[in-house]
């Protein structure tokens, strides 16, 4: 399977991977043939890219097809996961929430972290394919920092929950396209407060979840949200959202600004480490996720370009590369871990 950049995108691909619509129902299904009228309404919903299928990497698969079952699932409990919350029915809540904790029992039990993450987002599904991504990255965080398999649920839930006190900052504010005004962008910025409110009378959410709703915008320097506190002030559960929070919003493109590259993303938290973010948590990112997706086409430093088929755990940036020959009838693989003289220059 290939990853595909939308704009270079030609009728006749086969879509690879499934893309989700915002409430979990199939949008496009993976195997479906692309034509230009999907290819362009693709582009029209702010979809950069698509995974779609290719002979020569036959062996690479980025599609985990129960996980991807179980993020539909999860996902079409979002809205009643955001409603209850609004209304306080807390029987509901915990019912609706039994979806998305199957997803983190499966992610726990044999989740492959280049099979979760990298999903299609598009503008109308951003904030349910953002709580549920982020949700992933933090469990996969969590459980490289050792944190036990019981308050691995709690942090996942927390993640889910990150953002629900959005559900109070009016929608036109949300999804305005124009800078925000100072009177704006105030208040965006009372969301975590707008979320506890929501999450502390109903009693079935405990402390360490409400802590991660309100604190997943403060920073280790202080320079965060809403409080302004510091370091050991914050707890590791919000310190892990904050991370995966920063990583998966900055990857995406949103209705006011363009999406950071791969590897501006990933520098970004690289870059933050021991101001913004926790410097364990971001060595224990570093030991978890990588930097090019499995699929993504790249130019060597030795003029080759060929496609990430395998990733080398702790060192994000020197993945396993196919290169072919000009007429694709043999290739060769370089582990850039063991030839550290090449080193990836570009994304193609």
């Amino acid at each position: 399977m290939r990853l595909q950049f939308i704009d270079e995108a030609k009728e006749g691909l086969i879509l690879g991977k499934s893309i989700f619509a915002r409430e979990g129902q199939i949008l496009l299904k993976a195997g479906v043939e692309l034509t230009d009228v999907y290819i362009n309404k693709l582009r029209e919903l702010g979809v950069f890219f698509i995974y779609v299928e290719d002979e020569r990497l036959d062996d690479v698969q980025v599609e985990d097809e129960k996980l991807t079952q179980l993020k539909q699932t999860a996902m079409k409990s979002m809205s009643s996961i955001f409603l209850n919350v609004a209304s306080g029915n807390t029987i509901e809540l915990e019912r609706s929430t039994n979806d998305v904790k199957k997803m983190i029992d499966y992610i726990l039990e044999i989740g492959d972290v280049n099979k979760s993450i990298y999903d299609i987002q598009t503008y109308d599904n951003y904030t349910f394919v953002h709580s549920i991504d982020t949700c992933i990255m933090a469990v996969f965080l969590g459980k490289t920092a050792k944190v036990n398999r019981k308050d691995l649920e709690t942090l996942g839930i927390g993640a889910v929950l990150h953002d629900v006190g959005k559900i109070r900052v009016p929608i036109e504010i949300l999804n305005k396209t124009e800078k925000l005004t100072d009177e704006e962008f105030k208040e965006i910025k009372k969301h975590p407060v707008y979320g506890v409110e929501l999450l502390k009378n109903n009693y079935s959410i405990p402390d360490s979840i409400i802590k991660i709703v309100g604190q997943h915008h403060e920073k280790i320097d202080g320079r965060g949200y809403p409080l302004g506190i510091k370091g050991p002030q914050i707890t590791k559960f919000a310190k892990i959202v904050c991370i995966c929070d920063v990583y998966d919003a900055v990857s995406n493109d949103r209705c006011y600004r363009k999406k950071f590259s791969l590897n501006d993303a990933y520098e970004l938290i690289l870059s933050g480490s021991g101001s913004s973010f926790d410097r364990d948590l971001v060595e224990d990112f570093k030991n978890t996720f990588s930097i090019y997706p499995l699929g993504c086409h790249v130019k060597l430093s030795n003029n080759r370009d060929g496609y990430v088929v395998g990733q080398n755990k702790g060192f994000p940036d020197r993945p396993i590369v196919r290169c072919f020959n000009k007429n694709d009838s043999m290739y060769s693989e370089i582990d850039l871990l063991k030839n550290t003289n090449i080193v990836i220059s570009n994304i193609m």
